[in-house]
């Protein structure tokens, strides 16, 4: 069950900011400085002057103001996971709920007043790419703006996590991606999010005003992998499941193996068995177990950047430099086997 309240656009107050409570003192200053200001504005003054002069009170006076509190676009980009309060204050304050999970577990428990997206709207349809995003931005921007994205609002995400595949971490990660920092993943997933009971949300604003600016700082082609194995300062790690990591292909791979010199950490075992993603000092031993200093470069890669699109928002959270091999495996094994190795020991 969602409640439902009032889009905040149809609040807004002077500045173009929402404004739910009684006025501050801010405002009541502003407010009495514009009035007196117009009071003693000679009425030799020209309309256009006269409008000038007040917008730069306005403008002054705003200052005053600071940031408001509280408000949706308060979100912290450096963190890319939240927590369950967290996420419900963000959304009962105009946040996008954006559903990830895939169609099936959609349809078993629909998530009423969600943004719906799989992570196939977002790349290319066909194997050998299917795991990369779609190159074109227009059309990127068409379908983001289309669920209601918009770039000064954030965008929570949730899907099943301990039934999915990590479809939360790769929507975040496409979302900041292409430009969109202000995406956030649950965590603990939409059991977590519910466990406080109806949420309240704020119907979006359909079409979203999102423009795609991609960040290619979280994203890695294979030539550049390529380049960068057995360099110093660079960890790559497959988060498949052991039996793809020793040279199963039981997801569509053209060949079996993993990348030289990658470490295993299979995606999951970051979660505990609730779906709650390990804290950033257990992540970093769990890392130094595998031989992989903090500050290193970390490239993940799965099947078809999803479960490394995870593993890579996890990472970024943890403050960790990580980036996404979002071709993955589909991508790697249909490459001529003497640019691109696999290696099964």
């Amino acid at each position: 069950m969602v409640g439902r309240r009032q889009d905040p656009s149809s609040r807004r107050q002077a500045f173009g900011m929402a404004r739910t409570g009684p006025a501050s003192q801010s405002q009541v200053t502003i407010n009495r400085v514009v009035i007196k200001s117009r009071m003693k504005m000679p009425n030799a003054i020209s309309r256009p002057a006269r409008r000038n002069f007040l917008l730069g009170v306005l403008a002054v006076a705003g200052l005053a103001l600071g940031p408001l509190q509280g408000h949706a676009t308060d979100a912290d980009t450096a963190r890319w996971i939240i927590g369950a309060d967290q996420a419900r204050a963000l959304l009962a304050d105009g946040a996008l709920l954006v559903d990830a999970r895939g169609a099936d577990l959609k349809k078993a428990a629909p998530l009423e007043g969600a943004a719906t997206v799989i992570w196939q709207d977002f790349t290319n349809a066909d194997l050998p790419e299917k795991g990369r995003l779609l190159q074109d931005d227009a059309a990127l921007t068409q379908k983001l703006q289309g669920i209601g994205l918009s770039q000064n609002v954030p965008a929570v995400v949730v899907a099943d996590s301990v039934n999915g595949w990590g479809e939360d971490g790769r929507i975040v990660w496409t979302f900041r991606t292409l430009g969109h920092p202000q995406t956030l993943l649950v965590n603990g997933g939409i059991s977590a999010l519910l466990e406080g009971g109806p949420l309240e949300l704020t119907s979006a604003k359909l079409p979203g005003d999102f423009t795609v600016s991609r960040i290619e700082a979280y994203e890695i082609r294979k030539e550049e992998l390529r380049n960068l194995i057995g360099k110093d300062g660079v960890a790559v790690l497959d988060v498949r499941e052991p039996r793809e990591f020793a040279g199963k292909t039981p997801y569509g791979e053209s060949r079996g193996g993993h990348v030289p010199g990658a470490k295993h950490l299979f995606y999951r075992d970051l979660l505990d068995e609730n779906g709650h993603v390990l804290s950033g000092e257990a992540l970093k031993a769990r890392l130094a177990d595998l031989g992989i200093d903090a500050g290193a470069q970390i490239v993940s890669y799965c099947t078809g950047g999803i479960r490394s699109g995870f593993v890579t928002a996890v990472l970024n959270d943890a403050g960790l430099k990580a980036r996404n091999y979002a071709g993955s495996m589909w991508e790697w094994s249909a490459q001529d086997p003497a640019d691109f190795p696999l290696v099964t020991d």
